[in-house]
């Protein structure tokens, strides 16, 4: 099957600006603000969560890596766990309508429940600028940012790139690391990571 040239210096176009989005936002910098609406309408900006830690994962409840962490309650206790030390934890979903793991707000939240999901909130980004803004590249894609505004970790959730629950407890959770150093008042040892999982679905 041929390609256009049209369709492939659109898609190039479309792959470099992911890229760049992604190269530029850089830990030690301040992270981008956004406005997004939660499942229940609620508008969340980061800028309301200056003064606590918050971490930003992007997900898709379709996809397998997402259920690697879900079906074995990984995801789950770390947000029970941190958002109980007053940690704020903002779930993203920016696939298109259309795509793998779009939803309604209500099938969102229905979710949630089955999953027994605690986030701080599901936020909505159907239209993918706060991903894009973001540079999120993949379900999971974990960032987190500390009490002034600083971005202080960007990457995959833990050290094993696979989508088997069975290697969840040999890896080493690169969040967990962030956010207890970042609460602790010490500087992120591990910042970056390559974040590995199922393409963002924008």
């Amino acid at each position: 099957m041929r390609i256009s040239s049209a369709f492939a210096s659109a898609l190039l176009v479309g792959t470099l600006s992911a890229v760049s989005a992604h190269a530029a936002l850089k830990t030690g910098e301040k992270a981008p603000d956004f406005s997004l609406s939660d499942t229940r309408g609620k508008i969340h900006k980061l800028s309301d969560y200056i003064g606590k830690v918050v971490v930003l994962e992007w997900t898709n409840p379709e996809c397998p890596y997402v259920k690697k962490h879900y079906e074995s309650g990984n995801m789950q206790k770390l947000q029970k766990d941190y958002t109980a030390k007053g940690v704020v934890w903002l779930s993203v979903n920016s696939s298109a309508k259309g795509k793998q793991g779009h939803a309604s707000p209500v099938e969102h939240d229905k979710v949630l429940k089955q999953k027994n999901a605690v986030p701080s909130a599901l936020l909505i980004d159907e239209k993918g600028s706060t991903g894009r803004l973001y540079g999120a590249m993949t379900t999971p894609h974990m960032y987190v940012i500390d009490a002034k505004g600083t971005l202080v970790y960007n990457g995959a959730i833990d050290d094993k790139a696979t989508s088997a629950k069975e290697d969840i407890a040999s890896s080493k959770n690169l969040v967990a690391a962030a956010v207890d150093e970042t609460l602790a008042g010490k500087v992120v040892t591990i910042s970056n990571s390559k974040p590995y999982g199922c393409s963002v679905k924008y």
